[in-house]
């Protein structure tokens, strides 16, 4: 359908974020330095947020448009509980962890980093997307490999991201991934997915599964793409 919806000048942008906000409907969102429609049908159409943009970046357009789905931006802003399971090991349960900045000692007197995981579990098949800490989380894909051949898994990668773990060639049911997937974009609403792989060849099916979960969820999310070598370094990073 045609409709009145915003339109963002992304040479203008400078990226204050003072729009984002604004929108009460969390149509809103920064990525790469710049604001971003996420979806149209979370976008009102009415422009409350022209009047937050201190550089007139944004402004109003007509075009092909999914409708506003208001139920759908009630689902968005409301905030989730996660749901309990019955195998104790897979239960959602969320790892708070106090600030470190540096390295953190162990007993023997001797340095090592502190781990930056932040939930349990960590497969991707038993993660649950209705847990309280996958909202609007930045979500980690990663092959299983990454984790032993990058030294430095957590302070780079794994930061500040909810993390899931899988192998494209050795677990079955890649549809089943998809779906996970699918889910976590339109029902955790997660803000932006990073995908990080080996540079073998099977490992190019995880970045197909997140392309694929990104192609059926209404929400059009970000997806970085970052491959390592066999020796553990950064071969290419690239939003995709």
């Amino acid at each position: 359908m045609k409709r009145t919806i915003i339109k963002i000048d992304e040479e203008k942008c400078n990226g204050c974020g003072l729009c984002v906000k604004g929108c009460h409907e969390g149509a809103l969102q920064l990525i790469n330095g710049k604001a971003v429609l996420v979806s149209d049908m979370y976008c009102d159409g009415l422009g409350a947020c022209m009047g937050d943009c201190p550089v007139d970046a944004i402004t109003l357009i007509e075009r092909e448009a999914e409708p506003y789905n208001g139920e759908a931006v009630k689902e968005r802003m409301a905030p989730k509980e996660p749901l309990a399971c019955g195998c104790p090991g897979s239960m959602a349960q969320e790892i708070k962890r106090p600030v470190i900045t540096g390295m953190a000692s162990t007993h023997a007197g001797m340095v090592s980093s502190a781990s930056e995981l932040r939930q349990f579990p960590i497969q991707l098949h038993l993660c649950n997307p209705a847990a309280g800490f996958f909202r609007n989380a930045h979500l980690l894909l990663a092959a299983d490999c990454t984790a032993f051949a990058s030294g430095d898994f957590h302070s780079r990668f794994l930061k500040n991201r909810m993390l899931t773990i899988a192998c494209p060639k050795l677990d079955s049911n890649p549809q089943s991934y998809i779906d996970k997937l699918t889910a976590l974009i339109d029902e955790a609403r997660i803000e932006t997915l990073t995908v990080l792989v080996m540079e073998v060849p099977c490992c190019q099916g995880l970045v197909k599964i997140a392309q694929m979960a990104r192609e059926q969820a209404h929400t059009n999310i970000p997806i970085k793409v970052i491959v390592l070598s066999i020796q553990g370094a950064v071969k290419s990073e690239e939003w995709i």
